[in-house]
C-alpha cells in the first residue's frame, strides 16, 4: 500500500477509534436528542447560519466515516430545522457523506481487491457496468441494507462517482423524507426500534422491490412491443427450430430431443458444419500426415541413421477426405433422426418470431435458435480477386501441391496450415502485419512456435502489411509494407487466414432488424437471447469465442433457455474457456496468461516447469516446451495456465477441471500421476510452486527438531 493510502487509512482509523474510546456515541442517542431538543432549537434560532453549517458538517463526517448515528441525526434534522429545511440538509449531507465513504473505499482498496480477485469479479464488474445504477437505486430504497456496506462495496466496483452520487441521492430520498418527517414529531417517538416498525420496514422493502418489478415490467413491455406486429399462432407445430447443423446447432437440437421436445434442425449444406467439413477435422488430419513427414528428417534423434518417405500430395488430401467421411456419420441426418430430431436440408428464412420458411413450407415454433456459424474473412486488398486465393473452406479441394505458398495471417488457423504445408514440402511464406504470430499468447510462447517454424523452413514475415496483389508476366506477386519499405513476394498460391466473420445474412435477420454488434456478430443478452424473446443465437454467429467446444457449451444454454423460458433460465458461463493451437509445439491455454493479466492489472505469480526435464518427453525425443501457471499471489489458486509442448491440448484438461471446480495446485501435487507420462508435467509444475512457497520458519524448526532427535 502506498504512503498516501497509509496516511488516509491512519486518519480514518484514528477518528473511528476516538469515537468509540471517548464514547461519543452517547451524543447520537434518541434520549440525548430528546433531552437537548429545546436547547438545540434555541441555538438554531440564535445562530441560524452557523447551526446549518455545523449540522451539515457533522452529518457529513458521521456518514463519511461510516459511524453509527445517521438515523438519529436525520431525526434531529426534522426536529431542529423542520421538514423542508431538514430534508434538504439531510439529503445533501447524506449524499456527500456517502460519496466520501465511497471514494475512500475506492482509493484505499479498489486496486488491490480488483488485482487479487479480478477474474472472479469480472461477472460482477460487467453487471455493475451494465445495471449498476439500477441495483444501487434498489439498495438505497431499503433502509435495512447497511448504509456503510453499500458505500464500501460500490467503491470497489467500476461505477462512476457522479452517477453513484446522483443515484444515491435519489434512492435515499424517500427514506430521508420519512425520517425527517418523523423528527418533526420527535416527542411522540419512544425508540428507534419503534420508528423502524415491521410495517414501516416492510413498506420500504416493497418500495425497494419496485425497481425490480419495474425492470421485469419493462422487459415484458419491450417483448410485447416487438412482438405486437406479428401474428402469434394459436398453436405450434414444434417447440424449437434450429438453423444451422454445425456444433452449436447439433448440440442444441440433441438437447431438445433429449428432453422430449419436438425439434427441427435445418442445414442448407453439410451436416457437421465447418468443424467437420472444413475446419477442425480436416486440418488435424493434414497436420498428422505432415508430422509424420517431419519425423523423417529427425530420424537420427531416434537412433535411426536415415529414413525417407515418398508421398503423393493428392493421396494425402484424399486421406483427409476419407477421415472426414469416416467421422461424418457422427453428425449425419440418419444419426440425429434416430435421436428424435427432424432434419431438413434447405435454405431457412425466419419470417416472424414464431415462423421459419424452408423448401416452400412454413414451420411454426415456440422458439428459434440461430446457429448459422461463420466463414473465412477475406480482406479487400487490391488485386486479391485477380490473383485468386484459397481459404480454410476450399483448401481441402487441392490435389496439386503449391510450390510457393503465401499464408496471409499469423493466428491459429494460419499458423497450423503454414507448418503443415511446409512439412509437406511447400516453400511457405507467412505474412503477419502484427509484431509476432499468435499474438494472443505470451511473447515467449509465440517465439517457441516461430523458432519451430524456422526449423521447418518457413519464411515468417512479421510487421508486414499486405498492400496489393498483382499478376506480373505470369507470376503472382504480393507487395507488402515493412518499415515504410515495399517488399515483393512471388508465389504460386495464396491462402487467406486472417479471421472469420459471422454468417448474419440470407435467412431473415435483416427483415426482422435483429441487432448486430460492431464486430458483425448477432447481439444477444447473457441468456443468449436476441431482441426477440423467442429467438436465440449460439456458436460462432454470436461469439464471443469461435471454438467448436464453446459453441457446444453455448448450445446447452440456448436450448434450455429457449425451451423453458418463463420457468427457468441460465446465464451463459464463460469463466473457464480452454483452447489450443495445433502447431508443433502445441499451445494450449485456459484462463489468463501474463499478457492478459498485465492488461487487466491483475496481481499474479508465475510458476514454470520446463518439459525438457520430463522423463517421458526425453524418452520420446520431445523434450521441449513449458507448463506455465499463473496463481493468486501467495496462494495455490489457479488464474490461468499455458502449456506449450507435445500433446498440450490433452494436458490442459487437468487444469480446466481444477479451475472449473476450484481445485488448487496443492491438490494437483497430491494426485498420483502415472509414470512415465507427459501428464506428470502438470504435477511437477505444482511441485515447482510448492517449493517456492515452503514455510521457511517451519523448516528451521523442523531442522532443530531433527537435530535434537539425533542427540
Amino acid at each position: 500500500m502506498s504512503r498516501s493510502k497509509l496516511i488516509v487509512l491512519a486518519v480514518f482509523a484514528i477518528l473511528v477509534v476516538a469515537f468509540f474510546v471517548f464514547d461519543l456515541g452517547r451524543f447520537f442517542s434518541l434520549d440525548y436528542l430528546k433531552s437537548q431538543q429545546e436547547q438545540l432549537a434555541a441555538y438554531r434560532a440564535a445562530n441560524p447560519v452557523l447551526s446549518v453549517v455545523a449540522f451539515f458538517v457533522l452529518y457529513v463526517v458521521v456518514t463519511g466515516l461510516s459511524l453509527p448515528g445517521a438515523a438519529v441525526l436525520t431525526l434531529a434534522g426534522g426536529a431542529i430545522f423542520g421538514f423542508f429545511t431538514g430534508s434538504i440538509l439531510v439529503s445533501l449531507a447524506s449524499t456527500l457523506g456517502a460519496t466520501l465513504a465511497f471514494l475512500a473505499a475506492r482509493f484505499l482498496f479498489k486496486d488491490s481487491v480488483q488485482n487479487k480477485f479480478g477474474s472472479n469479479l469480472q461477472t460482477i464488474n460487467d453487471g455493475v457496468e451494465k445495471d449498476g445504477a439500477f441495483y444501487l437505486f434498489t439498495l438505497r430504497l431499503i433502509p435495512a441494507v447497511p448504509f456503510f456496506a453499500v458505500n464500501a462495496l460500490m467503491g470497489l466496483s467500476p461505477i462512476k462517482t457522479l452517477l453513484y452520487a446522483g443515484v444515491s441521492w435519489l434512492g435515499m430520498l424517500p427514506g430521508t423524507l420519512a425520517f425527517v418527517n418523523a423528527g418533526t414529531q420527535l416527542s411522540k417517538i419512544d425508540s428507534l426500534s419503534g420508528l423502524l416498525s415491521p410495517g414501516l420496514l416492510a413498506s420500504f422493502v416493497i418500495i425497494g422491490l419496485l425497481p425490480l418489478v419495474a425492470k421485469k415490467g419493462i422487459e415484458w413491455y419491450k417483448s410485447r412491443e416487438i412482438l405486437k406486429n406479428y401474428d402469434k399462432p394459436s398453436s405450434f407445430d414444434r417447440n424449437l427450430v434450429v438453423i444451422g447443423g454445425g456444433s452449436a446447432g447439433l448440440v442444441s437440437s440433441y438437447i431438445a430431443a433429449a428432453v422430449k421436445a419436438k425439434v427441427t434442425l435445418i442445414e442448407r449444406h453439410k451436416m457437421g458444419g465447418d468443424c467437420l467439413n472444413t475446419g477442425c477435422v480436416p486440418s488435424k488430419a493434414l497436420i498428422r500426415s505432415a508430422k509424420f513427414m517431419s519425423h523423417q528428417s529427425r530420424s537420427q534423434e531416434f537412433g535411426i541413421k536415415t529414413a525417407s518417405a515418398e508421398f503423393d500430395f493428392a493421396e494425402v488430401m484424399d486421406r483427409v477426405k476419407r477421415i472426414v467421411e469416416t467421422i461424418e456419420p457422427h453428425d449425419s441426418i440418419e444419426r440425429y433422426t434416430g435421436l428424435g430430431v427432424e432434419c431438413l436440408t434447405g435454405e431457412a428464412k425466419i419470417t416472424s418470431p414464431w415462423t421459419v420458411e424452408v423448401n416452400g413450407q412454413t414451420l411454426t415454433t415456440r422458439s428459434i435458435i440461430i446457429a448459422a456459424g461463420a466463414r473465412p474473412f477475406v480482406p479487400p486488398i487490391p488485386g486479391i480477386e485477380d490473383v485468386g486465393y484459397l481459404t480454410s473452406d476450399n483448401v481441402w479441394d487441392l490435389r496439386e501441391q503449391p510450390k510457393r505458398l503465401v499464408v496471409l495471417g499469423g493466428g491459429p488457423i494460419g499458423s497450423e496450415l503454414t507448418q503443415a504445408f511446409a512439412r509437406l514440402g511447400s516453400e511457405v511464406t507467412q505474412v503477419e502485419m502484427a509484431p509476432r504470430i499468435l499474438g494472443r499468447e505470451d511473447p515467449e510462447i509465440s517465439q517457441m512456435v516461430l523458432e519451430s517454424f524456422e526449423r521447418d523452413g518457413v519464411n515468417v514475415l512479421v510487421n508486414h502489411k499486405a498492400v496489393r496483389f498483382e499478376n506480373e508476366g505470369g507470376a503472382k506477386v504480393l507487395y507488402a509494407e515493412h518499415n515504410e519499405q515495399e517488399v515483393r513476394i512471388e508465389f504460386d498460391a495464396l491462402l487467406v487466414a486472417v479471421g472469420r466473420t459471422a454468417n448474419v445474412t440470407g435467412y431473415g435477420l435483416e427483415d426482422l432488424e435483429v441487432p448486430l454488434r460492431p464486430n458483425r456478430t448477432v447481439e444477444t443478452n447473457e441468456f443468449l437471447q436476441t431482441n426477440y424473446p423467442t429467438i436465440y443465437a449460439c456458436g460462432d454467429v454470436t461469439g464471443p469465442y469461435q471454438f467448436t467446444h464453446t459453441a457446444a457449451h453455448q448450445a446447452w444454454y440456448a436450448s434450455v433457455n429457449s425451451l423453458f423460458s418463463g420457468i427457468k433460465r441460465f446465464k451463459a458461463d464463460y469463466r473457464v474457456i480452454p483452447w489450443a493451437t495445433f502447431t508443433e509445439p502445441e499451445v494450449a491455454r485456459v484462463g489468463l496468461n501474463e499478457l492478459e493479466a498485465k492488461e487487466q492489472s491483475i496481481d499474479y505469480e508465475v510458476t514454470e516447469y520446463g518439459i525438457d526435464d520430463l522423463d517421458r518427453a526425453i524418452a520420446d525425443s520431445e523434450a521441449h516446451g513449458v507448463v506455465k501457471v499463473l496463481t493468486v499471489p501467495g496462494k495455490d489458486k489457479i488464474l490461468g495456465v499455458t502449456i506449450a509442448g507435445e500433446h498440450a491440448g490433452d494436458l490442459i484438461s487437468e487444469f480446466v477441471l481444477a479451475m472449473k471446480h476450484g481445485i488448487g495446485l496443492n491438490k494437483i501435487l497430491g494426485t498420483i500421476h502415472i509414470y512415465p507420462t507427459l501428464a506428470e508435467a502438470n504435477k511437477y509444475a505444482a511441485g515447482e510452486w510448492k517449493r517456492a512457497h515452503v514455510p521457511e520458519t517451519a523448516m528451521r524448526w523442523l531442522e532443530k527438531f531433527h537435530t535434537w532427535r539425533r542427540g
